[in-house]
């Protein structure tokens, strides 16, 4: 995509969302993000998939951008449910791409927790909302609302807490009592499948080789990409864990980050490519 139709299509799209804010238009909907005041929650289960990784790399790149630059967010790691099958360690990825600003759900779910409480309650008391990018699990975001509600009994969690769901296998391998939990006590969104193109959301796995150095011009975008895709070949389908052909055909599968474009509004990417033609830099 030339430089110039890149502005038009971002500019396009902040000023849907300047529409949207005037008219008072519910926040609920796609594109309602508040980047002056709202919380993105990037979180991902990282077991036994290892999209999540090439998912990482995706926001990264998003987050790069100068028209999204400034959106408050935090990243999870372990957000998992009640699957089997091990973890896909991911600290190096993680560390490379967000530095301090994640927290490892993985090696201490309780104080995870606790430390992401403390990140989202100044956001509530400035009456901001927080959105979760769902890309795992809901255990995580149950307990993380539990914590609110004992801390916070006045906040009304069903307004100010946006989850977004993309996967029938996420539901379905989310602990039930957690799953029924924030769909009764926050915002809760189905989008269609990110594994799919033509669904209505981006679809963004594909086996077709990509050659990154001729779309990624930032060196240090390139690393984290190619950190992610490291990590990921060692790990898929090793000891059991899932195997993502996609992946192993030497694709890129970051259909987690369908979740993040619903968030932010940016329904008109189609698929993988589409994606680089906009954010390639």
């Amino acid at each position: 995509m030339k430089s110039k139709t890149r502005v038009l299509f971002v500019t396009s799209i902040l000023w849907l969302f300047f529409i949207n804010v005037s008219l008072g238009n519910e926040p609920s909907k796609a594109g309602g993000f508040n980047s002056q005041k709202d919380l993105l929650l990037a979180q991902f289960d990282c077991k036994t998939d290892v999209d999540d990784l090439h998912s990482v790399a995706a926001l990264v790149t998003l987050l790069s951008d100068s028209s999204f630059a400034k959106i408050n967010y935090h990243a999870i790691a372990g957000a998992y449910g009640m699957q089997n099958g091990l973890y896909v360690p991911p600290n190096p990825l993680f560390q490379a791409a967000f530095g301090d600003n994640w927290t490892d759900a993985h090696a201490d779910f309780e104080q995870a927790v606790e430390k992401v409480k403390t990140i989202v309650k100044p956001i509530l008391a400035n009456d901001g909302e927080v959105w979760i990018a769902e890309a795992g699990q809901s255990d995580f975001s149950a307990a993380l609302i539990k914590a609110i509600h004992e801390d916070l009994p006045e906040i009304d969690t069903k307004q100010r807490f946006h989850l977004v769901q993309h996967s029938d296998w996420n539901e379905e391998v989310t602990t039930p009592e957690c799953l029924q939990f924030v769909k009764e006590n926050a915002d809760y969104h189905k989008i269609p499948d990110g594994n799919a193109v033509g669904n209505g959301t981006p679809g963004f796995r594909s086996p077709v080789y990509i050659q990154l150095k001729k779309r990624i011009k930032n060196p240090k975008l390139l690393e984290i990409w190619q950190l992610a895709i490291d990590i990921a070949m060692q790990y898929n389908g090793e000891e059991g864990r899932y195997n993502n052909e996609a992946i192993a055909a030497g694709g890129l599968d970051f259909s987690d980050f369908s979740e993040v474009c619903w968030i932010l509004g940016l329904h008109d990417i189609e698929d993988v490519n589409g994606f680089f033609d906009l954010f390639a830099f």
